[in-house]
């Protein structure tokens, strides 16, 4: 028995493959389906995490629809990774509020957060909320920094803490095996490089491969959150070691890993989210547009806010938009364990399952 009717049809599905085994060279989840006999609900959560939803095995299968098999591997595993987002969510109380209304529950969180911040701001800088302020500790005279670290660091242990007990729960679902420094370098490149979004050779490939850019727009997605979390990172340094206070001239180093991770950050989510739009919906599921267009919304407001106050910092529209570019980034730091983004952490951990089952079975062959 499984738990929901999409874990269901996954095993019909992954029972038919392993039969066929036709397409076992496009990608990772077809070896490591064939280690299986049985799928229980932790394998079939696995396979569907470590697939990339490329689409090539739909449209390699011979028993695709219209066939009587009715055999779609991409639509049924995208249904499965996605209720795994939820089921593997902590603390579950929370999980079905952002699932069901992604965007919605992005908008509110984002709009009272802001508004709650502007008027903390305005409360503790009184007179100073609209008056001009420019050079070291500028920011600080509209909220001070210890309140800033209290808040925002409150905001990511929390996100870091939900994210680690979903992390948990999916690894230990179904006998993890033992990990070897080779698997997690393995995993960490096909990370890095998006392997499975290759286009051919060990990665996937489909009809329209030469217009399918989500691995560009992943690494421009990826990368610039990376940048981003440095160019704070670096500020941290400044503050705390140097004795530097925010906000620094244009050409330091916080503010240009954050304008180049910011670029990233608008021109990845909305290029994945029109490459969503554009691709056919059978190979999706449609139920997930909500929380992934919700996390695309909140990653653009992070950048395009934060780029308005990098702008606007020495004028009298600095109080406001610090206000408003600091409540969206905090409600992206809460809203982290519920949304599209606990997919690279899934899918990761899957990635380095894989590399270490493939190890292990090439091991038991050549003891064999």
């Amino acid at each position: 028995m499984h738990a929901t009717e999409a874990l269901k049809e996954a095993d019909r599905l992954m029972t038919i493959c392993n039969s066929c085994r036709y397409c076992e060279g496009l990608c990772a989840v077809f070896p490591a389906m064939e280690l299986r006999r049985e799928f229980g609900d932790a394998d079939l959560n696995y396979l569907a995490n470590l697939c990339h939803g490329c689409g090539a095995c739909y449209t390699d299968c011979q028993f695709s629809p219209p066939h009587e098999f009715a055999v779609n591997v991409p639509a049924v595993l995208a249904k499965v990774r996605n209720d795994s987002y939820l089921s593997y969510a902590w603390p579950p109380a929370l999980k079905l509020l952002f699932g069901a209304n992604g965007m919605v529950v992005g908008l509110l969180t984002a709009t009272c957060i802001s508004l709650f911040l502007l008027g903390f701001v305005g409360w503790s800088a009184g007179g100073e909320m609209f008056a001009v302020h420019a050079g070291p500790g500028a920011f600080y005279r509209l909220m001070s920094h210890n309140a800033m670290a209290l808040l925002f660091g409150l905001a990511f242990a929390y996100a870091l803490a939900a994210m680690a007990m979903g992390a948990r729960t999916f690894w230990l679902g179904s006998r993890p095996p033992a990990i070897s420094p080779d698997d997690a370098a393995m995993a960490v490149s096909d990370v890095a490089t998006l392997r499975y979004l290759g286009g051919g050779g060990a990665g996937c490939d489909v009809d329209d491969a030469g217009k399918d850019r989500r691995r560009l727009y992943h690494h421009l997605t990826f990368y610039g959150f990376l940048l981003c979390f440095a160019a704070t990172s670096v500020a941290t340094l400044y503050h705390y070691l140097l004795g530097m206070e925010a906000p620094y001239p244009p050409y330091d180093l916080p503010v240009v890993l954050g304008s180049v991770g910011g670029i990233g950050l608008i021109i990845g989510p909305i290029g994945l989210l029109h490459q969503k739009l554009r691709r056919g919906a059978h190979l999706g599921d449609a139920r997930a547009f909500g929380m992934e267009s919700a996390f695309v919304l909140l990653l653009v407001a992070t950048s395009v806010t934060g780029f308005a106050l990098l702008l606007a910092r020495e004028t009298a529209a600095m109080g406001v938009l610090l206000a408003v570019h600091l409540g969206v980034v905090l409600s992206l730091f809460l809203l982290l364990p519920y949304s599209k983004m606990v997919h690279g952490l899934y899918r990761g951990l899957a990635l380095l399952r894989s590399a270490a089952e493939r190890r292990a079975h090439r091991q038991q062959g050549n003891t064999a």
